[in-house]
């Protein structure tokens, strides 16, 4: 990870149940190195657990870190080391079956912290997975948190109106891809179901405004890449629920 992302990490952030302070800083896990090893690294910020959020924060990093590195969701793995360890022995028993076959395996995740309010705090997960085949599989995930409850959010608890939010997010879908009003969604290749455009499940937030984030796969092809949808806050605030003086300007 950069040098100025780690430093912005190491930030104190404010507004906890009970006025306490909630630290946040950079945490690195790194696979064993050896030539039979494949490449891993977690970049990622882990928060102090004397309170309750930090507890549900570092939760919630650790099973999406584990999701990422259980390959063939068979491991079972308890934390992120034992999750390294997993994916390592896998590439190391296919070794062992394919010697001349298989390339090495690959895993990267970093971490960061997109937003902050006295009520919201809102992180970012960024993988990259390579198992063999044509290419690795990259994925973005947003995590969001209700720092007074000391919960995470989904999209459910964090809009109100999603039907009104949908139709705002179509309209700066269209307009950033090109779509005209008149036309399909699908018209110019996307591939949302049954040809009716709906929000992503990935949801963040960050300083200039509400991200809507569809993976590779989730409605065009790999090559194509994520695709980023970004609303004002200033349009997005109506539909959020935890908007009250805490979105910045823009």
């Amino acid at each position: 990870m950069k040098h100025c992302t780690r430093l912005l990490l190491l930030l104190t952030f404010l507004g906890c149940a009970e006025g306490e302070e909630l630290r946040i800083q950079p945490r690195e896990y790194l696979g064993e190195a050896c030539a039979d090893c494949p490449v891993v690294r977690v970049d990622i910020p882990e928060a102090s657990e004397d309170r309750a959020l930090g507890r549900v924060v570092n939760t919630s990093v650790r099973e999406e870190v584990i999701e990422w590195l259980d390959y063939d969701e068979e491991a079972g793995a308890s934390d992120i080391p034992e999750a390294i360890r997993a994916f390592g022995a896998g590439y190391r028993n296919l070794k062992t079956e394919f010697p001349d076959e298989l390339v090495g395996w690959e895993a990267t995740v970093e971490g960061s912290v997109t937003y902050e309010s006295s009520e919201l705090l809102s992180l970012k997960l960024e993988g990259y997975i390579f198992t063999g085949g044509a290419h690795g599989f990259s994925r973005i995930r947003y995590l969001n948190f209700d720092k007074d409850g000391a919960r995470e959010l989904d999209n459910r608890d964090l809009f109100r109106n999603l039907p009104d939010l949908e139709a705002l997010a179509e309209k700066h879908f269209r307009e950033t891809q090109g779509i005209s009003p008149e036309v399909p969604i699908n018209s110019t290749g996307f591939m949302f179901e049954e040809n009716t455009f709906s929000l992503p499940e990935n949801i963040g937030f960050e300083p200039e405004g509400l991200v809507l984030l569809y993976n590779p796969y989730e409605v065009a092809s790999y090559a194509d890449g994520p695709v980023r949808i970004l609303i004002p806050y200033r349009e997005a605030a109506p539909y959020i629920v935890l908007s009250d003086g805490m979105l910045p300007p823009s």
